[in-house]
């Protein structure tokens, strides 16, 4: 369990400085002034102060913090002084560079800096993964004897490319649609020979599973270098952000519940399984699974951030395109309180995650 805790730090600290320092180099860049910036939730463990920031690693891995002067409508300074100081009455620029002062396109660019780093950690460190592993293409290696696949033509040896239209780059794509298929028709192209060839198949129902089958194993693994390590290595990343984005809107639909939703805990619990199946491979393989259990991660945070909800990034992103449509801001003390509801709702909803993830291992 502390080898789980120390990975687990690990891998959600990383993800989480990723994206915090997203916002403090691109607000840096457009001389937004940065109060704080912090790792983890709570009592703070270690602190110092480098120039106008200050620098936290607090108790809680569960998150962090990249505050700039005057967001919300709060600042360090006496905000009175600075509006004087703006009459000329006053020869002092303590408060300069506020959030709320910077162009909008510029606090557009802040904000968003977040999620977009998130994505780009995402990248690196499929490149990563995938020099190391290869990626597994989407090849049919076996067919099941009386299911859809092997009924409407397809063979061992065929690569799947495209699936309702919707282009197909990796294995796990095609397991992906199959997990959610509800017995809908699939449209599948594939290429034989080099020549590419369509066909249309129903998937099975398995009363033993409860799930849908096409009827085929897919999956062939094949060595990325050059080119082909970058594309690759994106389509891992696209293959996650699809994932994450399906999902969520399956959530909304109801077709996934509570219960399809992790927290800490669970991700703690994910890590710890995964740690315990890779070990007996050696030290590099958990390296790696852990690796690529952190784009998953990263994507997740990155997309979960841009949704368009009070107190996340989308949120802050709402309010300003607002503020570009109209021409003039909304008063930040109005805006502040919008985003302080958001966050007491989103503490409630961590709070019911943490007791879910809780009661699941206990099932």
């Amino acid at each position: 369990m502390f080898v789980t805790l120390i990975v687990f730090i690990l891998v959600f600290g990383v993800v989480v400085v990723s994206h915090e320092l997203g916002h403090f180099l691109i607000a840096k860049l457009n001389g937004i002034k940065v109060v704080e910036f912090s790792v983890g939730m709570g009592p703070t463990l270690l602190q110092f102060t480098k120039g106008e920031t200050r620098y936290a690693l607090k108790l809680l891995p569960l998150g962090g913090a990249c505050m700039f002067e005057g967001e919300d409508g709060i600042y360090t300074e006496d905000k009175d002084a600075k509006d004087a100081d703006k009459k000329g009455t006053l020869a002092v620029d303590s408060t300069e560079g506020t959030f709320n002062d910077a162009n909008v396109w510029a606090r557009i660019a802040t904000v968003f800096a977040g999620p977009f780093f998130n994505i780009i950690l995402a990248f690196l460190l499929s490149l990563i993964v995938v020099g190391f592993t290869g990626a597994m293409i989407p090849q049919i290696t076996s067919l099941m004897e009386g299911y859809p696949a092997a009924e409407a033509g397809l063979q061992e040896g065929d690569v799947i490319t495209r699936i309702n239209n919707e282009r197909i780059y990796l294995y796990n794509e095609v397991t992906f649609i199959s997990s959610m298929n509800t017995g809908e028709a699939l449209e599948i192209e594939f290429l034989r020979d080099g020549e590419k060839q369509v066909t249309t198949l129903t998937p099975k129902y398995s009363e033993e599973d409860d799930r849908y089958y096409i009827g085929f194993t897919i999956g062939e693994t094949i060595e990325c270098k050059g080119w082909n390590l970058i594309k690759y290595s994106a389509c891992e990343v696209r293959y996650w952000l699809k994932a994450t984005i399906e999902s969520l809107l399956m959530l909304v639909q109801g077709k996934l519940t509570g219960d399809d939703l992790s927290g800490p805990v669970g991700i703690a619990v994910a890590i710890d399984d995964m740690v315990e199946q890779a070990t007996p491979y050696g030290i590099p393989t958990v390296v790696l699974t852990m690796m690529n259990f952190a784009v998953l991660l990263s994507v997740n945070l990155g997309v979960m951030n841009l949704l368009p909800l009070p107190a996340l990034d989308g949120g802050r992103l709402i309010f300003m395109f607002i503020e570009v449509l109209r021409g003039k801001p909304v008063p930040p003390e109005k805006e502040g309180i919008v985003h302080f509801i958001g966050f007491v709702a989103l503490m409630i909803l961590m709070v019911f995650v943490l007791y879910n993830d809780i009661t699941k291992i206990f099932r």
